[in-house]
């Protein structure tokens, strides 16, 4: 199917999973932490799609699609070490939440590339990895994982401050 082994068929589904509980924290929470459900969900099918990636050799041997298999489970020891320890002190809370969110944006590199020269079948959008609109995707990806992580900043800075306090409930006078 689409070109794929059967280690790439369930590598494509567990990271398909893995985007959408991050998408989903993202929404709901505005952040991936390890302290609920879906972000530990994503955290491990992120994890297992690094590992599950290092099998896959569609362009050869180790390449670049390895090495951002390697980041990525270096940012996510990082994400769990501030999301676990104090090793990061004040700053543990943006250390984890960037961490995870800059793991999403490593998810969409592969996913936009590999979707768009194997889609449609037959008459991919683009010939390789290196095509314009290839890059140019991943640009506006990038462009708007920068606009995230800034958001979350000051979201975390404003609940630092007590801005973001929970609302008080009404007094009974």
């Amino acid at each position: 199917m689409f070109g794929l082994t059967t280690l790439g068929i369930f590598h494509t589904a567990i990271s398909l999973v893995a985007v959408g509980a991050g998408l989903i924290a993202l929404l709901r929470d505005r952040q991936i932490t390890l302290n609920n459900t879906i972000g530990k969900t994503y955290v491990i099918l992120t994890a297992i799609t690094a590992l599950t990636g290092f099998g896959i050799f569609q362009h050869g041997g180790f390449g670049k699609p390895h090495v951002l298999g390697i980041m990525t489970l270096v940012v996510l020891a990082v994400a769990i070490v501030a999301g676990r320890t104090s090793f990061y002190g004040r700053a543990s809370r943006y250390v984890e939440t960037l961490a995870c969110t800059t793991t999403l944006f490593f998810h969409m590199i592969p996913g936009i590339t590999e979707t768009a020269t194997r889609l449609p079948l037959g008459a991919p959008l683009a010939a390789g990895p290196d095509a314009p609109l290839v890059q140019r995707t991943v640009g506006v990806a990038l462009v708007l994982f920068l606009i995230v992580g800034t958001l979350q900043v000051r979201r975390l800075r404003a609940m630092q401050r007590g801005a973001m306090a929970p609302a008080r409930p009404p007094s009974a006078s």
